[in-house]
């Protein structure tokens, strides 16, 4: 277990080949374009007010395979191991244009015991995923998404906490357990009359789904377009707003 400081010249994904379970990662202030993916578990990565990762994939863009990207595969950040905890950083899809280019994940998690403290996401349609999937999704993209992405044990739980989460439609969805509280949701203008903060999928036999606690949902100043708290992207989605503005 040790701290590492990323140098100026070293990419996070450098960093994240070579640390290990237990690990606390610090970043710089500074932008880190590239897509980062977490397979080592317990650790942490912390940065400061002015670091940013960032990446630009979306659903119409094609993928090196010849096909689609499809929304699972965008995100700028996917969190694959258990206990992984994000403070104090920005985690961006500036991809854009979501009437043209489709989805565009900022932050993926597969993983349980999943904590964001003062993190920051920002993309417009399907910023934040939280899977693990739907079960009909498991069987349709065999093999087109890996198996990490498809096979998930157990329930899948996560924690936010002083977080910003900005979106334009469905921008926190899946069907894993989440607790939000004291966050920010702000809906963003993607020149559609019409926003969606939540699109569930649990299933029928969870108890719980996303639960937000002292939350506030305000939309960007001078957007007229009508918002929704929430739809059901499978029959059984549960959102429960507690405390919330």
């Amino acid at each position: 277990m040790k701290t590492i400081y990323i140098q100026p010249n070293q990419s996070l994904n450098e960093i994240l080949k070579t640390c290990n379970s237990g690990d606390q990662i610090v970043l710089l202030n500074k932008v880190y374009r590239e897509k980062v993916r977490i397979f080592t578990p317990n650790i942490t990565i912390i940065g400061g007010d002015e670091t940013i990762i960032v990446n630009d994939d979306c659903a119409n863009k094609v993928h090196q395979d010849g096909l689609d990207y499809n929304t699972f595969r965008t995100y700028t950040l996917g969190v694959f191991a258990e206990n992984v905890c994000l403070k104090n950083l920005t985690v961006v899809n500036d991809a854009g244009n979501p009437i043209k280019k489709g989805q565009a994940v900022a932050l993926t998690v597969y993983a349980k015991n999943f904590k964001a403290e003062n993190l920051t996401l920002k993309s417009l349609q399907d910023t934040l995923f939280l899977g693990p999937l739907p079960d009909d999704l498991i069987t349709r993209y065999d093999g087109f998404l890996t198996d990490y992405e498809r096979y998930v044990e157990g329930e899948l739980e996560s924690y936010f906490v002083n977080c910003k989460i900005y979106g334009s439609l469905d921008y926190v969805f899946g069907s894993g357990t989440a607790l939000f509280e004291k966050c920010d949701f702000i809906n963003i203008n993607d020149n559609r009359a019409i926003g969606y903060v939540c699109a569930p999928s649990h299933s029928l036999k969870q108890a719980l789904g996303f639960t937000f606690y002292n939350c506030n949902f305000t939309k960007e100043e001078g957007f007229n377009a009508e918002i929704y708290l929430a739809r059901p992207w499978r029959d059984y989605g549960k959102c429960t707003f507690i405390s919330c503005k």
